[in-house]
């Protein structure tokens, strides 16, 4: 009986495909049938339906893979890295090559893979009341895993593609009239409302914490923290009635009534909202900045001591200063793997990360086992600021920064080491500085290699040098192209020698942290010219205005200068509003390095142009000597010459398919 069933099924399959093909994204085709027959006995019992959901959970798209193989465009879609690697698995160059079109997104669709999340959510909601073997207490927690399920698969098609199709709680039927799968597209705004609310449904009813057993599940702060990400986001130039909502979005209308899908009226209160949704994550008291103590080389091992403080960084306790803390440990040990998830307070999502730990490949040279590809471009380089809090166009005029000569010290400080000789272009630079670039005369650990000729090295991205381009004739992709790569993610044990057999720390990915959530605050508090007052679904009121909250946004900036061991803000820093904007932006750079964010950031900001029509720089590394290395060059290659940059590649485009399939789903403009 049970093959007749299935004879049936592959008999009719051909007969209804064409009823279900204007919509399947929402009706999960693929797993459609098999899903039918499985139904009751997934339903039936608790442990069924919980593996069903996290079945479910394990099918979002990866938010850790932005190197390569990306489910969305990553670091290599940014300013941020620029690398020679294939477009082809390196998706975020791929867009920035204009390789990415509505026919081909490079791996890059998850629209529909969140459809189907949000159709299998969809169904637990609807069938839960069939379980019988559950609590009350059970059922609630589940219903609040899967409402996050839900605003999460949505966030992550705002993100990419902007307004989403709202369903709702619908679980379509396979009996309708094809008409009746089509549905248009909600606003931007009315996208982010719906998220927001199913996140707060989420956080009412999901636990504040969870073991280590289950770590990478959300939490109460993370469906709180993933509301503020989207208020900041939606109150942002191009999505809140700004300039860049004018050029980018002014002619896209609905096509069924016309509405812009992107507001073109400033609201000053979405400022207030995102402001709001931070003090919330803030006052929960569960999350602080990651520091480690400060270290006066105990045992004789000066190599581990913190370095003293510049005059004019505050030497009170942290948070109030740097006086207590290693500046370079605090920030890198959240990164490299040295730091375990239950011990980072800062973490308010994450996950264990084989992608990442993996992708730390790209960025080590060929000779010790690496690829040579996370390039850092020059004009990141020259946003690290020096140690003392100064940018290097400050300390150049004050004589403290030099593009000439090199150091005549050796300096050990936090576990690092930087070289005598080394350039002084990178010499005093803030610890962000050291923790996350390799650059010319780097000293790379890599402890844990067995053979000595590759661990404690030196490298050099000069021609002729251990690192050079000539060392990648093979494989011109190999090239360190800027001569510099990205060190955030390596820990000094870390190393790949023996590939796939050598040793690299397993590293937890920040999906978002407390840092993130400071800046935040500062950000949208600054734009409060007025006051308001904000409600907030879980019963906290705040009346919020830049004047009335002064004081606790520089406190909650600071702590991020401070955790850095920078000076805290001047008052010609915060003094008015567009200086401390441009403040905001410069340390969210800097602080959320590589981490995925800068690509939404240049967007909502509006200045995703102005950013990618800068030339890529680096240093000469066609130079035959150490001593003619050191010369700002443009980047003269094929993939730097031919990068596109549209207003366009705000949003991905929506799948050719998926547009045929609806005649009112509207594309993304200009695509």
């Amino acid at each position: 009986m049970h093959k007749m069933k299935r004879i049936f099924w592959f008999m009719l399959l051909p007969l209804i495909s064409g009823v279900f093909a204007a919509c399947d994204s929402y009706l999960d085709v693929d797993h459609y049938f098999d899903d039918t027959m499985k139904y009751d006995s997934i339903f039936a019992r608790r442990i069924n339906l919980e593996k069903y959901l996290w079945g479910a959970a394990g099918e979002l798209p990866d938010e850790s893979r932005i190197f390569g193989d990306d489910p969305c465009p990553g670091i290599t879609g940014s300013d941020e890295i620029f690398t020679l690697m294939d477009p082809d698995l390196f998706h975020g160059k791929a867009l920035g090559l204009g390789l990415v079109s509505p026919s081909d997104l490079k791996s890059m669709n998850s629209w529909n893979t969140c459809y189907k999340i949000i159709r299998k959510a969809n169904m637990i909601l609807a069938r839960i009341g069939e379980c019988k073997d559950i609590t009350p207490l059970q059922r609630a927690e589940l219903i609040g895993y899967t409402h996050f399920l839900r605003g999460y698969s949505y966030y992550f098609i705002l993100m990419n593609y902007g307004p989403a199709v709202l369903l709702g709680d619908e679980v379509f039927d396979n009996n309708l009239e094809s008409s009746a799968y089509e549905r248009a597209r909600a606003t931007f705004d009315e996208t982010v409302d719906y998220i927001c609310e199913e996140l707060e449904v989420a956080a009412q009813n999901i636990p504040e914490d969870v073991n280590i057993l289950n770590f990478g599940r959300p939490t109460k702060g993370a469906a709180y923290a993933i509301i503020a990400r989207v208020r900041l986001h939606a109150a942002s130039d191009a999505f809140n009635g700004g300039v860049s909502a004018r050029r980018y979005f002014g002619d896209w209308t609905r096509c069924t009534d016309g509405v812009h899908y992107v507001s073109q009226t400033y609201d000053e209160r979405k400022w207030a909202l995102a402001a709001a949704a931070c003090k919330r994550v803030m006052d929960m008291g569960r999350y602080q900045l990651h520091t480690i103590e400060r270290s006066n080389g105990i045992g004789g091992d000066v190599t581990e001591a913190t370095p003293a403080l510049p005059e004019n960084v505050s030497a009170e306790p942290f948070p109030y200063g740097a006086g207590d803390i290693d500046p370079l440990k605090s920030y890198a040990n959240m990164f490299n793997g040295n730091t375990y998830a239950v011990q980072n307070r800062e973490l308010i999502w994450g996950k264990k990360s084989d992608p990442t730990r993996e992708y730390t490949r790209q960025s080590f040279p060929i000779y010790m086992g690496g690829y040579n590809g996370m390039c850092i471009p020059q004009k990141m380089i020259d946003e690290y600021r020096m140690v003392n809090g100064k940018t290097i166009d400050q300390a150049r005029v004050d004589g403290e920064y030099s593009e000439t000569g090199s150091s005549r010290l050796l300096k050990y400080f936090s576990g690092y080491r930087l070289l005598r000789g080394t350039h002084n272009m990178y010499v005093d630079r803030e610890m962000r500085f050291y923790a996350c670039v390799g650059f010319n005369g780097c000293y790379w650990p890599a402890s844990s290699c067995q053979n000595q000729n590759f661990r404690q090295q030196t490298v050099y991205y000069y021609n002729g040098a251990n690192a050079g381009p000539d060392k990648a004739i093979s494989e011109p992709r190999n090239t360190c192209i800027t001569g510099y790569v990205l060190k955030k993610y390596i820990h000094p044990d870390d190393n790949w020698y023996n590939g796939d057999g050598s040793t690299r720390l397993d590293k937890i990915f920040p999906i978002i942290r407390y840092g993130e959530i400071l800046l935040s605050y500062a950000e949208a508090v600054n734009h409060l010219a007025s006051s308001h007052t904000v409600s907030m679904t879980s019963g906290e009121t705040y009346t919020l205005s830049r004047a009335a909250c002064m004081d606790e946004m520089i406190f909650a900036f600071n702590q991020i200068r401070f955790r850095s061991g920078q000076p805290g803000l001047t008052p010609g820093e915060y003094a008015d509003e567009a200086t401390m904007d441009a403040t905001v932006k410069h340390e969210r750079l800097i602080e959320m390095f590589c981490e995925g964010r800068r690509f939404y950031d240049i967007r909502r900001w509006g200045i995703y142009e102005e950013e990618e029509n800068k030339p890529i720089m680096g240093m000469n590394i066609n130079a035959n000597s150490n001593a003619t290395y050191y010369e700002r060059t443009i980047v003269n290659h094929a993939d730097a010459r031919n990068r596109v940059v549209d207003k366009k590649m705000v949003f991905l485009p929506l799948e050719r398919n998926e547009v045929r399939k609806s005649r009112i789903l509207d594309q993304n403009p200009g695509w």
